[in-house]
């Protein structure tokens, strides 16, 4: 009986195409301990296995979420909905690579809110010829990136007029604007959960559930955990090898960090959100690209800068520049214009996927040394 059911989980497990893409962890592993393979060939490997390896960490969530209730499931999916680009930030915040984290999470929240959005739009859209959302939660979650686009230009700006001998008053703010932001986060889940889940609602055929096998507590956690564990080596490995990669490639490293982590990192809820769009769940779409957008910018972004400070050779600050400023920015403003209807159609799609690919094209051509502020010592 055991044996049936086992081997019923593995033909499960191995159904998903995306899980045989975990052939490339050993893989990338073994090529990040050889110096004589070229890094782009690393740097692949290793964003190929983080696409499963991410799948696994977001699918183990749900699950546990499932079984917690829908007030503590929603903050455990706001807690570690981004796990994936948390831990890749992280092991790259360790390397000392700042500009790198910067751009991985600029790159995240222009991808859920252009990419994502956009992508799932476009499909959707294909398949109906208008799709209808909560425009109230819509427009909420917009109000609430604008205060993270905020976030972001203050210490920018702020930047310009500093001093070596003022330098400290950078790091002060800094730390400010975190612990702000992680007072906004804290407040918005109270907001959205708590006091105004109405805003949020869903028709009851949209109602989200874990499909296929449902896992046990403890399975769930093992998952979790373990799987966390293995993409923190594998991200060690892309990190490591980003430097030679993009010089290889041609590439500047905001192209990388921008476009190309933020991709492979949100890659399982990119996919989730596209799929739930084609199957005309689009609350649950907009819901995944702007949500996850927010837990970027008002939890990821100041517990990264917070524990810079522990763990990083300098620390983290949110200064972005002109350029990450503008990339926070207008994004922002130009989803808050297409999605703050409640109506959604395959033009709006191509919008937003256009203005996608005209920062992707702005990064790639951005030389690093006019994308990164100079740090005054």
């Amino acid at each position: 009986m055991r044996r049936a059911r086992y081997s019923t989980r593995v033909r499960s497990f191995l159904r998903r195409p995306v899980h045989w893409l975990l052939a490339f962890v050993p893989v990338s592993v073994a090529l990040g301990e050889r110096e004589d393979v070229p890094a782009a060939l690393t740097f692949a490997c290793a964003a190929l296995a983080i696409l499963p390896l991410a799948a696994l960490v977001v699918r183990a969530t749900e699950q546990i979420a499932e079984r917690a209730g829908s007030a503590v499931g929603g903050l455990l999916n706001a807690t570690f909905g981004n796990a994936p680009e948390l831990i890749i930030a992280f092991v790259a915040l360790r390397a000392g690579e700042i500009d790198l984290v910067k751009g991985s999470i600029v790159g995240a929240i222009l991808g859920n809110l252009l990419f994502v959005l956009g992508l799932s739009f476009l499909l959707g859209g294909l398949r109906q010829h208008e799709q209808v959302y909560n425009p109230a939660g819509a427009r909420v979650q917009s109000s609430i990136m604008m205060l993270a686009a905020i976030s972001m230009i203050v210490p920018s700006i702020f930047h310009n007029f500093i001093t070596p001998e003022t330098a400290h008053l950078e790091q002060r703010l800094n730390v400010a604007v975190a612990v702000v932001l992680l007072g906004a986060y804290a407040l918005s889940l109270v907001f959205m959960l708590k006091t105004h889940p109405d805003y949020f609602a869903v028709s009851s055929e949209e109602e989200h559930s874990v499909t296929g096998e449902t896992w046990s507590p403890a399975l769930a956690t093992g998952v979790l955990v373990g799987t966390s564990v293995v993409l923190a080596v594998v991200s060690e490995v892309l990190v490591g090898s980003v430097g030679e990669t993009a010089q290889a490639l041609g590439m500047s490293r905001i192209f990388v960090g921008v476009i190309v982590l933020a991709l492979v990192g949100g890659a399982a809820e990119s996919l989730a959100a596209v799929a739930m769009a084609r199957k005309n769940k689009i609350d649950l779409t907009v819901g995944i690209a702007i949500g996850s957008s927010i837990q970027i910018a008002l939890f990821v972004a100041p517990v990264l800068v917070l524990s810079s400070y522990l763990v990083a050779p300098r620390p983290l600050n949110l200064v972005m520049g002109n350029a990450g400023a503008a990339i926070m920015f207008f994004p922002v403003l130009i989803q808050a214009m297409i999605a703050g209807d409640g109506h959604s159609n395959w033009f709006k799609g191509v919008q937003l996927l256009c203005v996608y690919v005209l920062f992707a094209l702005f990064c790639y051509y951005l030389p690093d040394q006019l994308a990164t502020p100079p740090v005054h010592p």
